[in-house]
């Protein structure tokens, strides 16, 4: 190379290597001479045609050269720089940079920039070159009018590299934490909760409501009269203004409300707020209930029968054989199905490693040590997990046997049966608990399971059919029963419509439910009696799945953790089973089942196995002060049989030893001879 004298031909290093033979020159690509500092290595030149000129771009940029980050990335010379065009006529002078607010000369210099939008907007080039990399090219704008396309069109043309980014601002960790603090102060005159106006307590009447207006008033549900389901509530700042602009003027008003304390004395309450300000109920509810036929559309099916309460049904009962035949099948399909079951999962646990996540536990705060745990930087699903109980109050030892694992997953899957997540008695839906979403809870929860069934622990067994559903064939596919609402007053007000037996007590409850059924959106013309099947499912698919669609997704996600949720969709009859019922009460069938019986060469195998039977089915029968429930804990540390079963499979030894022994780690019970 002419110019730096190498034979080296290292692209990556010095550019490419050229040899113009009529010339007799030979140069690496890197190695032009910069004309500004006359050193090598000028990798830039300046796209004017003729124009000789090569420079690095720190020196291009010193000597106020023009470098377009768009399109082909050209470069101008300090000669042939692109310049902006002003108006002869236009005045001359200073003004404020509109981003630093310092003094401005409005001249065409290269340090200054002016707007092609806003006529006297004029800009420092360097802070707009730093508004440029702050705000990126989703929020990079005239500072004045706002305009995006034709601002950065100009900016680019001059030389201001906008990026291909997001603002800066949107991507701060917790930059908009202090907004997600929310108004928890009741404000009402005279406040009843007598643990003060700022006790919220939710899904009581103690629960605080925010302005729907303006968000910084509140008051207690009691303090306003007001129910659980009812949304909407104005504060009396954000009222006045409406009634000054004339929206409450046909809104039938009340000065004040009464309350009687419990101590018989009567106190003024602030009016409950109108739900809708801008529009009379009474115009809505005769629009919804006198609407003639011109109204109904979306297919409404035609009128069915009158559903009847379960009391007036005419029932047919099973004989007791019948009956007993059909629960000995019942259950022969659901061992079926748990076996397929536990075969899917043992598939599953193949993608476990030996490399080991220890997770300390502290079984009265299961929960949160338990999300401490699967938060951890260094916890991943396919690592062996060990557990470790620890005590506030007394150090123990590390306890990483399988033992302690069934252990802390049934703890933990008892705590999530009982916790705010879900909402039910017995077979449960997913609740709408606002802090479980802004703290992704949902999809602990979600993980927390799916990691559960495939470590070997139990599963949930209380999921309804219609939670169950929802996962695995989606909420779009999904009809809701009454039995899915935990909400009293809502399935009240469901049952009022479903068993209306005229169109008047039909559109009486209505009437009387209107607000309910607006902040619902379930809202819809009633002309015949018929109509009350279409609201009530509307009803059902509004309260128990759309309003929790948010929590449905996230625990969806959860779930597919080590390839859960897949499976579940693949064979939903099978994992059915186990997430919508309990596991089967044990039976010395079942135990004797479970175990192998290894025998030595002095015992006689038949015999054991005789004398092992008829212990289990003593047991079973009650001569036992031990349970069946009590041998399986003894030797495994479980109380049930988890869906994937038992890794090792359980066996029984007979050895020369004088007292039963429950060896946990191969899960082997030793019995005397």
């Amino acid at each position: 190379c002419v110019l730096c004298g190498r034979t080296d031909d290292c692209p990556e290093k010095y550019g490419e290597k050229r040899t113009y033979v009529e010339h007799n020159l030979t140069v690496h690509y890197y190695c032009l001479k910069c004309n500004i500092c006359k050193k090598k290595g000028a990798s830039i030149g300046c796209v004017a045609p003729k124009c000789k000129r090569s420079y690095h771009f720190p020196c291009g940029i010193q000597k106020e050269c023009i470098f377009q980050f768009m399109e082909d990335f050209r470069s101008y010379c300090w000669e042939h720089k692109p310049v902006q065009k002003f108006p002869d006529k236009e005045s001359r002078g200073t003004s404020q940079c509109t981003i630093c607010l310092d003094l401005v000369e409005q001249l065409p210099m290269y340090t200054v920039l002016k707007s092609p939008c806003c006529k006297n907007a004029w800009f420092h080039r360097e802070c707009l070159q730093y508004q440029a990399l702050s705000a990126g090219i989703f929020f990079f704008r005239c500072t004045v009018c706002n305009n995006k396309d034709k601002f950065q069109k100009e900016m680019l043309r001059m030389g201001i590299h906008i990026p291909e980014k997001d603002a800066s601002w949107e991507l701060e960790e917790n930059a908009y934490q202090d907004l997600l603090q929310c108004y928890q102060h009741c404000d009402i005159k005279r406040c009843l909760c007598k643990k003060g106006r700022d006790y919220n307590e939710p899904d009581s009447k103690w629960e605080i409501k925010r302005c729907q207006c303006c968000g910084s008033r509140g008051t207690h549900l009691a303090c306003s009269s007001m129910k659980s389901w009812e949304q909407n509530w104005e504060c009396m700042e954000c009222r006045s203004i409406f009634a000054k602009s004339g929206n409450y003027g046909k809104q039938k008003k009340r000065s004040l409300a009464t309350s009687e304390k419990t101590d018989g004395t009567t106190c003024l309450l602030e009016e409950p707020s109108p739900k809708y300000p801008r529009q009379s109920p009474q115009s809505q509810r005769n629009f919804l209930l006198q609407t003639p036929k011109i109204m109904c559309q979306n297919n409404l099916s035609p009128c069915s029968h009158l559903e009847l309460p379960a009391s007036n049904r005419v029932t047919m009962s099973l004989s007791p054989l019948m009956s007993n035949r059909n629960w000995s099948l019942r259950k022969k399909h659901l061992r079926k199905q748990r076996r397929e079951v536990s075969n899917i999962l043992k598939e599953l646990k193949l993608q476990v490693n030996t490399k080991t996540t220890r997770l300390n536990i502290n079984a009265e705060n299961i929960w949160n040590s338990a999300l401490k745990g699967f938060r951890q930087r260094n916890f991943s699903p396919t690592n062996t997990i060990e557990i470790k109980f620890t005590n506030c109050k007394t150090r123990s030892k590390p306890d990483t046997s399988a033992a302690s694992k069934h252990r802390f997953f049934q703890l933990l899957m008892l705590h999530l049966q009982n916790s705010s997540l879900f909402e039910g008695s017995s077979a449960k839906n997913l609740s709408l608990d606002f802090q479980a979403v802004k703290e992704n809870l949902y999809f602990e929860a979600g993980k927390m399971i799916a990691v559960s069934l495939v470590h070997g622990g139990p599963s949930p067994g209380f999921f309804s059919k219609t939670l169950f559903n929802c996962l695995v064939y989606g909420p779009e596919n999904v009809k809701p029963a009454l039995e899915d609402v935990a909400d009293v007053d809502v399935a009240q007000t469901i049952k009022m419509i479903k068993y209306a037996n005229s169109l008047s007590s039909l559109r009486s409850t209505i009437h009387n439910c209107y607000e309910f059924l607006a902040a619902a959106g379930c809202l819809r013309p009633v002309t015949a009696l018929c109509d009350k099947n279409m609201l009530v499912n509307d009803i059902l698919i509004h309260h128990v799945i759309k309003r929790i669609i948010s929590p449905l997704e996230s625990f969806r996600q959860g779930l597919k953790t080590l390839g859960v949720l897949e499976k579940m969709q693949m064979h939903p009859d099978a994992f059915s089973s186990i997430f919508c019922h309990k596991p089967e009460r044990l039976s010395a069938e079942t135990i004797c089942d479970l175990f192998t019986i290894h025998s030595s060469s002095d015992v006689n195998k038949v015999e054991g196995a005789d004398f092992w039977m008829g212990y289990l089915q003593d047991v079973e029968s009650g001569e036992s002060v031990v349970t069946l429930e009590d041998i399986l804990l003894f030797v495994t540390g479980s109380f049930s049989i988890p869906p994937i079963g038992f890794d090792p499979e359980p066996t029984i030894k007979f050895l020369h030893i004088r007292y039963p022994i429950g060896n946990r780690l191969p899960n082997c019970l030793e019995l005397p001879i």
